[in-house]
C-alpha cells in the first residue's frame, strides 16, 4: 500500500478515537466551562477528521476508520473510569494520558513515513501539535 494512503489512515483514525472519545465525555462532565473546553477541541479533530477524509477521497481512496472493537472497548473503557468520578481533575487526566500516548505515537510515525508527500505531514504535524496544546489546557484542570 502507498506510503501516503496509510498514514493518512492512521491520522483519520488517530482523529476519529479523539472525535469518538469527546464526544463521550461532554455528555459526562457536568462543569459548562469544561464541556465548552472540550468542544472547542472536538471540533478540531472533526476538521482534522474530514481534512483527511477528503485527501483520501482525492487520491480515489476510501478512509479507513477504527474496527469495532477498538470503538467498543474505548467507549466501556471511558464509562468504567468515570462511573465513580466524572471530575474536571479527573477527565483531564485521562485526556492528557490519552493525548500523550497519541504524542507518542505520531512521534513515531513521523519518523517511520517522513518520505510522505507533504501535505500529509503537514495534517500530521497539525495533530501533533494540537495534542500538545491540549495536554497544557488540560493541565488546569488537575487538581
Amino acid at each position: 500500500m502507498d506510503k501516503n494512503v496509510e498514514f493518512l489512515n492512521y491520522i483519520y483514525q488517530n482523529a476519529e478515537m479523539g472525535k469518538n472519545t469527546l464526544s463521550q465525555l461532554i455528555d459526562i462532565t457536568e462543569d459548562d466551562n469544561y464541556k465548552e473546553l472540550i468542544k472547542s477541541h472536538l471540533i478540531t479533530y472533526i476538521t482534522i477528521y474530514d481534512n483527511t477524509e477528503k485527501e483520501l477521497q482525492e487520491i480515489n481512496k476510501k478512509a479507513k476508520g477504527i474496527n469495532i472493537f477498538s470503538k467498543s472497548s474505548t467507549s466501556t473503557m471511558i464509562n468504567l473510569k468515570t462511573m465513580l468520578n466524572k471530575s474536571t481533575s479527573y477527565i483531564s487526566e485521562m485526556l492528557i494520558q490519552g493525548s500523550t500516548m497519541g504524542i507518542i505515537d505520531m512521534t513515531k510515525k513521523l519518523k517511520e513515513y517522513n518520505n510522505v508527500k507533504g501535505y500529509v505531514l503537514s495534517i500530521a504535524n497539525e495533530l501533533l501539535t494540537f495534542e500538545r496544546n491540549s495536554i497544557e489546557e488540560y493541565k488546569k484542570y488537575l487538581q
